[in-house]
């Protein structure tokens, strides 16, 4: 709270460029709000395991159903040309 009490007031009271303790703030302040300072390595070894046991058939099948649901990539479609 502190660190929001500091910085957005002098942030926004006028258009100026930052210094670079407040732009060091603001990157700790949007860390802090948008999760960035814990760690990710525990779902993503779960995604790897979770990965490995599955069989082929299932791996093709969830590919499909990703490629489905976000498109194809730029580079796979290129190939196809």
């Amino acid at each position: 709270m502190a660190l929001w009490n500091w910085l957005l007031p002098s942030l926004f009271a006028g258009v100026r460029q930052i210094d670079y303790i407040q732009a060091l703030g603001l990157l700790v302040l949007s860390r802090i709000l948008f999760g960035g300072l814990r760690r990710h390595s525990g779902h993503s070894l779960w995604q790897r395991n979770r990965w490995e046991q599955m069989t082929p058939e299932e791996r093709e099948k969830f590919q499909s159903g990703m490629h489905r649901f976000f498109g194809r990539h730029k580079h796979e479609d290129a190939d196809t040309r």
